[in-house]
């Protein structure tokens, strides 16, 4: 049996026998297998837009060649005697729990929020209603913040390809399309994502897994540099590791570890509003055309470094999707993006953010927890601004040029929209930089300048940062970790979860 590897252009409407044709074609060849190692959208040319595909081929008519070896990930089991405590039912909590369990711990895993379904019906009454629900929103639940997003797969850290391929392959495992193995930008959107979090809870759950939903972690109890108990309101938990992964909203959490001694620093992160545009106006600025047959919207990624301003970007673009209310908190007021696998609605929107630092927020050397009281005084005046969660907004000229204007637009956000001078209710630093990104972004996507500006997005990263080693351990602590996002070290589904998956590593090495 001979292998090759080939690349191909087809169009982007192509069928599977098109594919198969092309593979006979170039190799001269009949009869074979063949995996798609890698499948792109080249763009560059709006005339001659196509799939870039990579294909590995195995024929007896191919001379030569050897399959690759595919290393995976391997958790050694053995029988153990210790327990572990997760905290967050994220990626990067969940995949920590998964792999502990894996390897022979009595794992519990406590997540505040309610399971998937509830949590699915009470964000549905949230915007219907506009009563927020502090155990079931769009930031705290089975799953994480992540379930309701686009699902993006994709993490440009190099040194993680066997846990993300541990984790592609669990998530395929679970009802994931199998594209996300080979396309160069997977998705999962939100509407898989639900299915895919209750299928891995049941997984882990058979092979042994414990789940406390709507289990709030308060306190720690500590015995000289050791946790010994998380202390809930269903009762002391006892375990012999701990793992924190708290997700970046979790406010009070933060501030109960400060409080027991887990050292932080401040750290750069990003704060701004969210843009939204028709998507057929992104689709012509991408593709010179309304629709693409094979393709489901175009999307955009967008930087700016403005001379003497911050540095500007878009990020977690949701193409077809829908600005949702993203609060974490009672009379806070933020907003995020969401998409369903077919990205077929009528809107696209992304995060428009400006990167900074809260010493030059606070114009001082700031402590983690004044971080922390900023940003929720920031949200919160937002939330007063619009006396509930209406989202501020104002089209994207009228930001640039600071003039108010009370113009009805049309918007996917559900809880509607409040006429806003914007760019008071941000810092002026952010203002002033999101203004010049905003002319740069006009100038680089026509039609840009047709969308709107809304609401505050605080939520891209942390503003603080936990201090830890290599596999996630707490200094002062012995058994001590937290990882994902509420770390401060990651960002996003893959780089969470394979920041959990590394603590539960090293748990096992050393337990």
């Amino acid at each position: 049996m001979g292998y090759r590897e080939i690349s191909l252009k087809l169009p982007t409407d192509y069928h599977d026998s098109q594919l198969r044709q092309s593979i006979a074609k170039a190799l001269r060849i009949k009869e074979f297998s063949y995996l798609i190692d890698n499948k792109s959208l080249d763009a560059r040319k709006k005339n001659d837009i196509h799939w870039l595909i990579q294909v590995a081929v195995s024929s007896r008519e191919i001379k030569g060649g050897t399959p690759p070896e595919r290393p995976s990930l391997t958790i050694p089991y053995k029988k153990r005697n210790e327990k572990a405590v997760v905290v967050g039912s994220g990626p990067a909590g969940f995949f920590a729990a998964f792999v502990l369990q894996k390897a022979g711990f009595c794992t519990t895993l406590i997540e505040r929020g309610s399971e998937v379904d509830q949590r699915s019906r009470e964000i549905d009454a949230f915007e219907h209603t506009g009563v927020f629900n502090p155990v079931s929103n769009y930031a705290f639940g089975e799953g994480g913040a992540g379930t309701f997003s686009d699902g993006k797969l994709t993490s440009r850290s190099k040194h993680i390809s066997l846990e993300k391929e541990f984790i592609l392959a669990s998530y395929v495992r679970a009802g994931a399309p199998e594209e996300i193995l080979y396309m160069a930008h997977p998705h999962l959107g939100s509407d898989n994502l639900k299915k895919i979090v209750r299928n891995l809870r049941e997984e882990f759950i058979k092979i042994g897994g414990k789940i406390l939903f709507e289990t709030f972690l308060q306190d720690l109890k500590i015995n000289d540099g050791k946790i010994t108990e998380a202390v809930t309101p269903a009762g002391d938990i006892a375990a012999d590791f701990f793992v924190i992964a708290s997700g970046h909203s979790a406010h009070e959490t933060y501030r109960m570890l400060i409080r027991r001694g887990v050292p932080f620093r401040t750290k750069n992160f990003a704060i701004g509003s969210r843009v939204e545009h028709p998507q057929e106006i992104i689709n012509l600025a991408q593709w010179g055309q309304k629709k693409m047959a094979g393709v489901k919207a175009a999307e955009y990624r967008l930087t700016s470094n403005p001379e003497n301003h911050l540095p500007v970007y878009t990020f977690c673009m949701c193409p077809g999707g829908v600005v949702v209310p993203a609060s974490a908190y009672d009379k806070t007021n933020i907003v995020n993006g969401m998409s369903l696998y077919n990205r077929d609605g009528r809107f696209a929107n992304a995060a428009c953010v400006a990167g900074v630092h809260p010493d030059r927020l606070l114009g001082k050397q700031a402590t983690p927890l004044e971080a922390l009281d900023w940003l929720g005084a920031l949200e919160e005046n937002f939330y007063l601004f619009a006396q509930g969660f209406h989202a501020p907004f104002c089209t994207i000229p009228n930001f640039i040029s600071g003039i108010e204007s009370s113009e009805n637009v049309e918007s996917s956000y559900p809880l509607g929209l409040k006429p806003a001078p914007l760019w008071d209710l941000l810092p002026g630093d952010v203002t002033n930089a999101i203004r010049r990104g905003l002319q740069d972004f006009c100038r680089k996507v026509k039609g840009f300048e047709t969308g709107i500006i809304l609401g505050l997005e605080s939520k891209t990263s942390s503003p603080i940062q936990v201090v830890r080693d290599e596999s996630g351990l707490c200094p002062g602590f012995v058994n001590l970790y937290m990882v994902g996002e509420g770390s401060g070290y990651s960002g996003g589904i893959i780089s969470s979860g394979a920041d959990g998956i590394i603590a539960a590593m090293k748990i096992q090495e050393i337990a």
